[in-house]
């Protein structure tokens, strides 16, 4: 266990350093969210929902850390491995001594570094332009840490296992962005989630993204507006029992869908 974990993090620094040599993937990959941010706060940002007194700011800001971790690790694995597929890089990691979970480790390592950074950002904007208010306490921010860390391992998984998908990398985007978007439009995101119709939110729940932004939700903001939920509650016990089952299918697909090289090599 030891070496396979000190090969993942051996996999981690490779591929943080590949994404620091692409400044421009690594610009957008950490301020999407806040340019978002900058826009949906300017035009709703101090709206209050309902008798609560939260601001749409707040309720928009845990959407936007939950839709970072499904952008930073599916949407961009998935789009970014079938080109690495595509280049020969995955085949040639075939040939050297790196097991597939290792290199599993590597892209999960990226993610988090990625979302760290990505989340500091977008927290101290909204702390500094539109009055968000952090959360206080061990235990709010302990239901923070694991909302994230089953979110970042299931969303990265699904992202490997989703990267055999796209017939080429030239296809990627065009099959992996509709699909973040449908998400992030049913999962509360984007608007309050008890408004969007009944069906669209039973899909949403089939779907990891709808638990983790409810899941933040939980962590920024106050007990009070709970009443905003469909349930009226966060229903906090239950994203955890999702978002695990999530990680578990995430695991089984990832192992057995991904593959190192093009299905015309194989």
């Amino acid at each position: 266990m030891r070496w396979l974990l000190r090969l993942g993090w051996l996999r981690t620094v490779v591929e943080l350093k590949q994404l620091v040599r692409h400044r421009e993937m690594a610009f957008w990959t950490l301020m999407f969210p806040v340019v978002l941010m900058v826009i949906f706060g300017s035009v709703f940002g101090q709206q209050k929902l309902g008798p609560t007194g939260v601001t749409f700011a707040q309720y928009f800001t845990a959407g936007m850390i939950a839709s970072g971790v499904l952008y930073t690790s599916f949407q961009n694995l998935a789009i970014g491995m079938p080109q690495e597929r595509e280049e020969g890089t995955l085949k040639r990691l075939q040939g050297a001594p790196m097991p597939k979970a290792a290199y599993f480790l590597g892209k999960i390592g990226l993610v988090f570094v990625t979302y760290v950074g990505q989340t500091a950002v977008l927290i101290a904007v909204g702390v500094a332009f539109y009055g968000i208010n952090i959360p206080t306490g061990f235990d709010t921010w302990w239901r923070f840490t694991w909302i994230s860390v089953l979110g970042l391992v299931s969303c990265t998984l699904l992202g490997i296992a989703f990267s055999t998908v796209p017939s080429s990398g030239r296809t990627a985007s065009t099959v992996v962005s509709p699909i973040v978007l449908v998400l992030q439009f049913t999962s509360g995101v984007y608007f309050m989630f008890r408004d969007l119709p009944h069906w669209m939110q039973q899909f949403a729940a089939l779907f990891p993204l709808k638990w983790l932004t409810q899941g933040m939700r939980s962590v920024f903001m106050p007990s009070q507006a709970a009443s905003l939920e469909t349930t009226g509650s966060f229903e906090v016990g239950r994203t955890a029992a999702v978002l695990l089952l999530w990680l578990v299918i995430s695991m089984v697909m990832a192992s057995t869908l991904f593959r190192w090289q093009r299905r015309s090599e194989r």
